[in-house]
Order: C-alpha cells, then sequence, then structure tokens
C-alpha cells in the first residue's frame, strides 16, 4: 500500500517515523530538473528519472522513508508501486507532484 500525501502534510508524513531517514525521491528527467526543483529541508533530496530506477536500486535506503515526487503524481506512483514490491516498507506518493508542491508548499517553485 502506497500512502498519497500533499505537499504540504509530507513533513508530518516524515515525522511519522524518526528513526527512519526522509528522502523525497524526485523521479522527473533531468530538463524537469533544471525547470524546477524543490530545496530540500528537513529531508535528502535524490533525484533518480522514472526509468533509471530498476538499474539504481541500490542507490536507496530500504530503510528509509522514501516519498516520491513527479510532475503531477503518476510516474512518482508508479515508482512507489515498484519500491514497495521490492522491499521499501516506508514508501509515499505526493499526490499532485511538484505542481501541486508549488501551487500549495512553494510558490517560488515554477510551474511548468
Amino acid at each position: 500500500m502506497v500512502d498519497q500525501v500533499r505537499p504540504t502534510d509530507l513533513d508530518a508524513w516524515f515525522a511519522q517515523d524518526s528513526a527512519a531517514a526522509p528522502v523525497l525521491l524526485d523521479v522527473r528527467e533531468p530538463w524537469e530538473l533544471q525547470t524546477a526543483s524543490v530545496a530540500p529541508q528537513g529531508f535528502t533530496l535524490v533525484a533518480i528519472p522514472m526509468n533509471e530506477i530498476p538499474g539504481r536500486l541500490a542507490e536507496l535506503d530500504p530503510a528509509a522513508r522514501i516519498a516520491c515526487l513527479c510532475h503531477h503524481g503518476a510516474r512518482s506512483q508508479r515508482v512507489a508501486a515498484f519500491l514497495s514490491q521490492n522491499g521499501f516498507g516506508e514508501v509515499a506518493n505526493v499526490a499532485g507532484g511538484i505542481d501541486a508542491w508549488s501551487a500549495s508548499r512553494d510558490a517560488g517553485v515554477p510551474r511548468y
């Protein structure tokens, strides 16, 4: 089961398990990261494009609390489900993606 977390509720979701490292996994393409990115605040930001996740799975800690982010939430949902199926116990999808992040959490993040 993958949690759906709004950008404004992300800090509270990370805080549910203070023993697990909080990670925001941005699965967008490099050009998207250049267009709009979030600043890590209380979490580690890891950027791995969705299609590279299977080959780079070893770069992620299964004990971490990982929230997945994309543009609107569809790609990140697929990655979150994949992680969950591969032994990652605490995984969420950032509902609405970076677009919702900009609209509700940080208006300084450009919308595209």
